[in-house]
């Protein structure tokens, strides 16, 4: 920017983005003072160097403007977790049903999990049917990230909402 850059000659863009020509860097520099604004070097790689001239204080303030609306739009998905137990019972597995409704319905990735307690283990299939049964009912709304898995003592499967855009 203004006395920093270092080129006998530039490629000068006006403030409107007219294109100047190819000036010597005094007399960019001299224009950019004249016009009560700063010379920018925009491509510093480029044969000679592409200067503009602007209102780099202006400049940096929209830019973090826009930056900042960025972040506000944005939406962070959460992983949310759901368990469950390999002898639930039917209104208990509603209840957790709605949950997993609701958190897909924010936005958000539910991991359902069946937690295996004792020798609840050796009947893995158990689990197995409470997954599937929700990934049933729930298939409208999500798509399956990563299909019902035995880790250890949980059965493990991720669901992602599906993108209505």
């Amino acid at each position: 920017m203004n006395d920093e850059i270092r080129a006998r000659e530039v490629r000068l863009v006006g403030p409107e983005g007219e294109q100047i020509g190819i000036k010597p860097f005094r007399e960019a520099l001299q224009m950019a003072i004249d016009a009560n604004m700063d010379l920018v070097n925009v491509a510093p790689t480029a044969k000679p160097p592409v200067c503009r001239i602007m209102d780099y204080g202006k400049f940096r303030y929209e830019s973090q403007k826009k930056e900042k609306e960025a972040r506000k739009n944005q939406k962070i998905v959460d992983l949310k977790e759901v368990w469950f137990r390999a002898n639930i019972e039917e209104n208990d597995y509603q209840v957790k049903f709605r949950n997993v409704v609701k958190f897909l319905g924010e936005g958000d990735k539910v991991k359902a999990s069946v937690r295996f307690r004792g020798r609840e283990i050796t009947h893995a299939a158990i689990g197995q049917r409470i997954l599937d049964r929700l990934q049933k009912e729930v298939a409208d709304i999500c798509v399956v990230e990563r299909v019902p898995k035995l880790e250890g003592r949980s059965m493990i499967m991720i669901l992602a909402p599906k993108n209505n855009n």
